[in-house]
């Protein structure tokens, strides 16, 4: 497995080029841009394989006829490391499974790129790679982002990046932080960091260009309510007309807290602001 450039054709690795100079067999995404690369690196034409997203499945076979002829078979993609939201996963594990070794030459990477770029917190993150587009796939993802603690990272194409940061925008505030670079190692490459309604706002007229990856902060830390806040919250419930049947689990839902202790300090209340139904009902 070897990972290319994600955009400067520089960042080839010594030991990227050798061991495509070395393979019998390049097995790549893309054969007409897997040449050009050759090219540049000086290495002389090859057997290339298409292996990508719509063929791998079918693809293994031959890899694992190639590797049990003694072949040496490198792997690449068009930019980046193969099986990272690209092509290779079912051929590393199908030649991992047949008792062939499988070695990683490592390399440029947009997660890493855009990671480091962003000067949001590092030590613990999250690749989510492409969002799904649309329906209960994407609602169920973005909750689940908006509530992660460490930092995500997403990968997205120019055409849906505008309604990715909006979506982003509903679901975890304004006031989360995000970077967003474009057109990484490439000639114009940005790197754009601030709220996500900031991001949002500076898209809305705008149009963008290139592959981006978002870099988004993670969810703060709960903020935990005293006896004091849940009895503030139950008060201003009784003043709004909520009666303490409907109080009590809005409450406890607005605040993260067991219901029992809502009820708790429910009775501790007395008779202040009663509701139609009276005295406090017992959660169940």
């Amino acid at each position: 497995m070897v990972a290319t450039p994600i955009g400067n054709l520089g960042d080839l690795s010594p030991r990227a080029i050798e061991t495509l100079a070395t393979a019998d067999v390049i097995a790549c995404e893309d054969t007409r841009r897997t040449r050009k690369l050759l090219s540049h690196a000086g290495v002389k034409a090859k057997v290339l394989m298409a292996v990508h997203g719509h063929n791998e499945a079918y693809q293994v076979r031959a890899i694992l006829a190639h590797l049990d002829q003694g072949r040496r078979v490198a792997l690449v993609s068009d930019a980046g490391t193969p099986g990272i939201s690209d092509p290779g996963r079912r051929v590393v594990a199908a030649a991992g499974d047949a008792g062939h070794e499988v070695v990683v030459v490592p390399g440029p990477s947009a997660v890493i790129a855009a990671l480091a770029a962003s000067g949001l917190p590092s030590e613990r993150f999250v690749f989510e790679g492409f969002l799904p587009r649309k329906g209960s796939d994407r609602a169920e993802r973005l909750a689940l982002i908006a509530a992660e603690r460490r930092t995500t990272v997403i990968y997205e194409a120019p055409n849906r990046l505008r309604q990715t940061l909006e979506d982003l925008l509903e679901a975890c505030g304004p006031a989360r932080r995000v970077a967003v670079a474009r057109e990484l190692t490439k000639l114009h490459e940005e790197v754009w960091r601030g709220s996500l309604a900031a991001g949002a706002e500076r898209l809305a007229t705008g149009e963008a260009r290139g592959e981006h990856v978002v870099v988004l902060d993670g969810a703060p830390e709960p903020v935990l309510a005293g006896d004091a806040d849940i009895q503030d919250a139950l008060l201003a419930r009784y003043r709004a007309g909520d009666d303490k049947r409907a109080a009590l689990p809005a409450v406890a839902a607005e605040l993260h807290v067991p219901k029992r202790r809502v009820y708790q300090i429910a009775l501790g209340l007395g008779d202040l602001g009663l509701g139609a139904s009276g005295d406090p009902v017992e959660p169940q």
